[in-house]
Formats: C-alpha cells, structure tokens, sequence
C-alpha cells in the first residue's frame, strides 16, 4: 500500500449521536442545560476569590478545581451539541487531537489535584497542629501550578506519536468524543500500541486511586478516634464531599479505561462516557456548595451583590 493512501483520512465521523430528525433535539436541550449549569462551577470560583473566610488551602483548591471543571467541559459539550442538531456529525483530523488533549489534559490536572486535596485533608485531621505551618499558601501555589503543568506536559508525547500514525480508513468513532481507544482502533498500525497505551494509562488511574484512597482511610481510621461526636461529625462531614467528588470522579473514569478487552455495548459505552464527560463536573457544584454551609454562604453574598450591582446600574 503506498504511503499516500495511508495518510487519508483527515477527518472522523462520530457514530454515537442520532440525526436530529431521529430525536437529536431531544439530546441537545437538556445538554445545553447541563453546560450551562456547568458553567456555575464560575460561581464557586468567584465566591473563594471574593469571600476572605473562604481563604485557606482547602477552599483554594476547590475554587481552582470548579475551574478546572468548567473547561474540561468545554472541551467536549460544545462539539457535542453541534454534533446533536447537525446532520454531518464530522472532526477534523486536528480537531480531534486537539479535543483529546484538552479533555485528557485537563482530566489529569484534576486528578492531580484531587490527590492534593486528598493531602490537604490528611494534614489538617491527622496533623492539625502542624498544618498552618505546612499547608502554605506559596507551597499551596506551587502544588495548584504543579498539578496544571504536570497534567498538561504528561499527555504532549502521546498527542504528537498519535499525530505520526497512519490512519486510511474507516473513519467512524464509535464515541461521542475523541478518545484514545476509539482513535487508535483506526489507525493502520500493529494492535499491540493499544494494549500497552491501556497498560500506562491504567497504570496512572490505579496509582492516583490508590494514593487517594489510603489517605481518606488513613482520614477515617483518625476520625474515628476523635472523643468527642460533635467532633467527629465535622471532620467526617468535610471529608465526605471530597470523598463523594473522588468516588464520582475515578468511578466513572475507572469503567471506561479499566476494563481492557472487556466490550460494553454502545448504549452502556455512551451512558459511561456522558457521567464522567458530562455528569461529573454537573454534580460536582451542588455536592460543594449544598454540603458545605460557608460555600452556601460566599454564593448567596455573591448572588446577592451582583442584584445590587445591576438595581444600581438601573
């Protein structure tokens, strides 16, 4: 085969969206709802920033973290709805390198700080007494910017080498975003990269999972061993967002690039897709803001300062 018709492919059809005469536009409003809740996560961001309460190192991390949430969505939602109301349901070949290494990038990032958040907490129960002195804010700084270099450097190699394969045809991705399986499922190259790409990224998954995971039991062993049950309904009660947010998170993440040769059908690929694409970062706002009485708080004084700002425009 000549290595023209190798490189012909230079844009992909996604497969998982119905024709808008086929119910499209039942998809496309309650998405557009959902993304526009999303962008709520801008609410939690300015409520830190705004509120001087709010200005400590767990709070720090949240605020980035809802703004973290937002443009992960973007990534994604956008295209989707596009892809909804459109017949030609079409990427181009940069487009979806592009859309994958945001998505992923800005996935990762979170992850990263999910396991500083899972750090944060450790040190404020298990050491609470050290953790002004060690919980900086120039140490909180360098670990928010860590986590954003971190996760937007570790995924470049890959995007480049998958820019490199040859891929003539087919073109339909079987997702409703670019994705790394579903992408190198087209490309004219040796099966075995896939295996080994699934192999590292499980890897990360399992290790950032694992990471989380001790330290919230390490939290909840020393929970338990608070005298007092004031005391240790608070400190459980500041853990259980956090751990909620991990288990939605991961939870979802793990069923799609754990499962190695297992095959789900489209329907169960696509439901999977949509709760850690789209479902996680819808949630993630209400599970900060309803189970934390400050964060409820920083919103409403926010909310209601905006009114005043706009009955003084008037």
């Amino acid at each position: 085969m000549g290595s023209g018709n190798l490189s012909a492919v230079t844009e992909f059809i996604f497969t998982g969206f119905p024709q808008p005469q086929d119910g499209g536009l039942l998809y496309f409003f309650p998405l557009l709802f959902i993304y526009t809740f999303v962008i709520g996560n801008l609410m939690i961001f300015f409520a830190v920033r705004l509120d001087a309460r709010l200005h400590n190192p767990m709070y720090n991390f949240i605020s980035i973290f809802s703004f973290l949430e937002m443009w992960y969505t973007t990534a994604t939602i956008p295209k989707m709805l596009s892809n909804l109301i459109s017949n030609q349901k079409t990427i181009s070949f940069i487009g979806c390198l592009l859309q994958m290494y945001f998505f992923h990038s800005l996935g990762n990032t979170e992850g990263n700080l999910l396991t500083v958040m899972a750090i944060d907490r450790y040190v404020a129960i298990c050491n609470p007494l050290r953790y002004p002195t060690i919980l900086m804010p120039q140490l909180c700084a360098q670990l928010s910017a860590g986590s954003c270099i971190f996760g937007f450097l570790i995924l470049l190699p890959e995007i480049v080498w998958i820019s490199t394969l040859p891929f003539c045809g087919p073109n339909q991705i079987h997702q409703i975003f670019c994705d790394f399986t579903p992408l190198l499922n087209l490309a004219c190259t040796d099966a075995s990269v896939i295996l080994v790409q699934d192999v590292i990224h499980a890897l990360a998954i399992l290790m950032t999972g694992l990471i989380i995971s001790l330290s919230y039991i390490r939290i909840i062993i020393v929970i338990q061993g608070i005298p007092s049950v004031e005391g240790r309904k608070k400190a459980f009660s500041t853990c259980a967002v956090h751990i909620a947010v991990f288990l939605l998170f991961f939870g979802s993440v793990a069923l799609i690039y754990l499962r190695f040769s297992a095959i789900y059908t489209p329907f169960w690929d696509t439901t999977i897709a949509l709760t850690f694409s789209v479902l996680a970062p819808f949630f993630n706002p209400i599970i900060y803001s309803l189970r934390n009485k400050d964060m409820k708080d920083a919103i409403k004084k926010l909310l209601c300062s905006q009114k005043v700002f706009n009955i003084s425009d008037k």
